[in-house]
């Protein structure tokens, strides 16, 4: 039997979903088929149709694509060999991804995050009406010359992501965002995109939805996770049902520090990563935090069937 120990599981986060998410998942093993049936009872709508049918701009709505894609990364979950699952030494989520990653180390119940995501996406779209914000990536700075910026330009603008040497994302009110952006390309930056989302995430901007999803997340129960979940908001190990309650609703107004939670899985005896859900955003960047990193994207019936822990 391969060796599977010491694997970090990478889960995605919003912006990976696309037309078509699952479907082979669905049409060639029954409990992934089955999982997609439970997800459209539990939620009272077809997801599943918008998964495989779409239209596109249907399921890019926050509400629908964070269930969405915690449903293809799931799916991936149950169809792996029980040798590559029980070789789990760490996990991590890109965000929404977070919460992905404490259902498949068991401290969240698959109907529980279902509907957690759902409304945290309803909660996240509200609060974007509400507030409008922005979003852009910065690409060719290192995070503290960004929080510098940032700091220093008027209104609110802040680091919402540490996705790679190289790429940070900002976040705020659309002026301050404009204005930083701005600033950032004085300061070296080699670009600044804009990004197409309905909100200021991981800023400020989004604490009513931060306060919303404390109220859900209190009468929710979190065990203590099978393995350690890398948190977004700390990069720090979490071990505790509690303390992972804790930091999932910090994150909704807190930067994601995917490249420090990285290091922190390597640091934890994590020699391969399998990143499972739509899309390798995350396996790219693992290559451009640490070259000597080795990742696999899972995604569909192929990927599982070349799965391999070399």
């Amino acid at each position: 039997m391969d060796d599977w120990s010491g694997t970090a599981f990478q889960l995605p986060g919003q912006g990976a979903q696309y037309v078509g998410m699952g479907a082979d998942l669905a049409a060639a093993l029954p409990e992934a088929r089955k999982l997609y049936e439970q997800a459209d009872d539990l939620l009272g709508f077809r997801l599943s149709e918008i998964c495989w049918s779409g239209p596109e701009e249907r399921l890019r709505r926050t509400e629908n694509a964070q269930p969405a894609i915690l449903l293809h990364s799931y799916a991936v979950w149950i169809a792996l060999p029980a040798e590559v699952r029980n070789g789990a030494t760490v996990a991590a989520g890109h965000s929404l991804g977070e919460f992905t990653a404490y259902l498949i180390a068991g401290s969240l119940a698959f109907e529980d995050a279902l509907r957690i995501v759902r409304r945290r996406g309803e909660l996240m779209a509200e609060s974007g009406r509400e507030r409008p914000g922005a979003m852009s990536a910065v690409l060719g700075l290192d995070p503290e010359t960004v929080a510098s910026v940032c700091q220093k330009t008027p209104g609110i603008v802040v680091p919402a992501n540490d996705n790679a040497p190289g790429q940070v994302v900002i976040s705020g009110a659309e002026e301050a965002v404009a204005e930083a952006g701005k600033r950032l390309r004085e300061a070296g930056a080699r670009r600044v995109v804009p990004l197409n989302v309905s909100g200021a995430f991981h800023s400020p901007l989004m604490e009513s939805a931060r306060q919303g999803l404390e109220a859900i997340l209190n009468e929710t129960a979190i065990l203590d996770p099978r393995f350690p979940v890398v948190a977004n908001v700390s990069a720090e190990p979490v071990r505790s049902g509690e303390r992972a309650r804790q930091l999932l609703v910090a994150q909704l107004t807190g930067a994601v520090r995917w490249s420090d939670g990285v290091r922190c899985m390597a640091s934890l005896g994590a020699v391969r990563y399998v990143e499972a859900g739509p899309g390798s955003v995350l396996t790219g960047l693992l290559r451009r935090i640490d070259p000597a990193l080795r990742g696999q994207a899972v995604g569909g019936v192929a990927a599982l069937s070349s799965l391999t822990p070399g």
